[in-house]
């Protein structure tokens, strides 16, 4: 499974949305500190998530929810 997922800091509230085949271990990664762009605004929690069979789909749908429209949604969503 591919899943596309949103991130909330918990240190300043802003979200951060990413793909990965294993969320358990992305989450992991993402709170030890370990993904570059987000290492100074640990720890995190998962707020929102979409699975999927496709590695190319989940990467479409993670650009599409970085677009405006895409914040847009997820501010709905969330």
């Amino acid at each position: 499974m591919w899943y596309v997922y949103v991130l909330q800091s918990q240190k300043d509230g802003k979200l951060y949305t990413g793909s990965t085949n294993d969320l358990k271990k992305r989450l992991n990664d993402h709170n030890n500190g370990q993904v570059g762009s987000t290492k100074h605004r640990r720890p995190f929690k998962i707020v929102y998530y979409e699975a999927g069979l496709s590695g190319h789909k989940a990467r479409i749908r993670e650009q599409y929810l970085k677009s405006a429209w895409g914040k847009r949604y997820l501010k709905n969503r969330v």
